[in-house]
């Protein structure tokens, strides 16, 4: 400390905390950090978007899961911590391709993503699903009953209807695009006005 200031300043400085903007940096250095060192195994972020904040996790090898806010971020934290690890932090940067893909989706600007995804929170005949989900292409819907048809699995409609329920890369993986055969939307886990926004969207 400069022998400069006075006192009472000195004081008021020795004493006070850190501002937002210190540990914001700290934060950022930590992740940095953390990122060369190899021991961050699975980055987050948050972005806005018309549906809603979403959050974005991802893992080394790619995007893992988007969450709506209705999912509880807090929750699919812990969840994300228990099932691929608890060296989980906020780290933007490693998602900032999701982000800036995600945000010029809402603005009209992209049909199709082009990113990593690591698939690891769905297995078996749900992993087989999200791979025909990929297949309905912008713009276009198909029928519970179709996914499972094409999934190799004629009788299994509800089967279909619990992997998009559990889908973990909503809107990436447009599990929005499903509905039922009666041309209604059906449910989502974004809610139905987000997969109604998203099918506008996309009609537009």
């Amino acid at each position: 400390m400069s022998t400069d200031l006075d006192p009472e300043t000195r004081d008021l400085l020795a004493t006070a905390g850190p501002t937002d903007l210190d540990l914001a940096r700290l934060h950022a250095r930590l992740a940095a950090a953390a990122e060369e060192a190899g021991v961050l195994d699975v980055a987050y972020r948050t972005i806005d978007t018309p549906v809603g904040t979403l959050l974005l996790a991802a893992t080394e090898r790619g995007l893992v899961r988007i969450a709506f806010a209705a999912e509880d971020h807090d929750a699919v934290l812990a969840s994300i911590a228990a099932r691929i690890s608890p060296r989980i932090l906020r780290a933007p940067a490693r998602l900032d391709d999701a982000a800036r893909q995600l945000g010029e989706y809402f603005e009209g600007r992209r049909r199709a993503f082009d990113l990593p995804l690591d698939l690891s929170l769905s297995t078996g005949f749900r992993r087989t699903v999200l791979a025909q989900l990929r297949e309905i292409e912008y713009g276009h819907t198909a029928s519970y009953a179709a996914v499972a048809v094409a999934s190799g699995s004629p009788r299994a409609v509800r089967a279909v209807g619990s992997a998009c329920a559990t889908n973990p890369l909503p809107v990436v993986v447009p599990c929005h695009r499903v509905v039922r055969s009666d041309g209604t939307i059906g449910q989502y886990l974004g809610g139905t006005d987000a997969k109604r926004a998203l099918l506008r969207l996309e009609a537009a």
